[in-house]
């Protein structure tokens, strides 16, 4: 059973309004349809060039081709992500905050053996990431949290690794590094794939607002991030510029009858260099 949330998870007009995003898209394709293979339903999107072959042959089965294209795209963002988090033994415990349907957890579980623990405010994410730990059978290793990813219930410490895999856009980013911080034990990782505002360019990109109109989002400043990370504690050891290798993705789904409208926005912010899409791995200090 998905964890009950214990205080108020949603805290302001701004926390309830996402939720309200995400609490409408019960059977949103874009997320549903592209995970029915598997199983693994994923909240973020893709990295580097489709298969050819996919985009090739009759027309009938097209689409279909397609989509199982996209969401082998985003589990290879995916495993990018876990990569990222270096050795991991079955010991450590893993927070995977802005967990979404689960697609991450799992494939993190799968990997490393590990326990992991999703938090998301979303209630039917929770419970379906929930029954979906059940009949994988790993109900017991990895559970789900209705729960503010900035507030969460766990002791300090409690954690080896947090991944926050392209929900970082929906916090304020001093509450959230302060929450990594916090539960992180000295030494362990955080590793973030986020779109951002290359404010190295222009201060706010009028495709990253176009991007935030459509999600209810607010995406941060590149500069914004890595300010947060070192007021918390966390210091960077990687970042990763993926903006090139998330082009593709874009132009796939523009191509796919799952597009809606926010593929134009994504493709001329990352391809003027108005928009970033990064991965950043910190640590957490011994001393702050």
């Amino acid at each position: 059973m998905p964890s009950s949330p214990t205080g108020n998870v949603l805290r302001n007009d701004y926390e309830r309004k996402v939720n309200a995003h995400w609490e409408d898209k019960r059977d949103d394709p874009v997320n549903l349809l592209l995970g029915a293979d598997d199983g693994l339903y994923h909240h973020h999107y893709g990295i580097d060039a489709p298969d050819p072959d996919a985009l090739t042959g009759p027309p009938h089965g097209l689409q279909r081709r397609i989509a199982r294209e996209l969401h082998r795209m985003e589990s290879a963002q995916a495993d990018l992500v876990l990569s990222a988090l270096g050795e991991v033994p079955a010991s450590a415990r893993i927070l995977d905050a802005g967990s979404g349907r689960g697609g991450t957890s799992f494939m993190a579980h799968d990997r490393f053996g590990c326990a992991v623990d999703g938090v998301n405010f979303c209630s039917h994410h929770v419970e379906l990431a929930s029954d979906l730990a059940r009949r994988r059978g790993c109900g017991d290793r990895v559970r789900f949290h209705r729960a503010n990813m900035v507030a969460t219930p766990f002791a300090d410490g409690a954690f080896d690794r947090v991944i926050t895999n392209e929900s970082t856009m929906y916090v304020d980013l001093d509450e959230a590094f302060a929450e990594f911080a916090r539960l992180l034990r000295p030494g362990g990782r955080h590793v973030l794939v986020t779109g951002c505002h290359n404010d190295a360019v222009t201060g706010r990109a009028p495709e990253g607002e176009a991007i935030d109109r459509h999600y209810d989002c607010r995406i941060h400043r590149r500069s914004t991030y890595f300010r947060a990370l070192a007021d918390h504690g966390l210091a960077p050891l990687q970042v990763t510029d993926l903006t090139a290798r998330a082009i593709p993705c874009w132009e796939l789904r523009a191509r796919s009858d799952l597009r809606t409208g926010v593929e134009t926005a994504f493709l001329d912010g990352y391809r003027s260099g108005r928009v970033n899409y990064l991965l950043v791995v910190a640590e957490r200090v011994v001393d702050r």
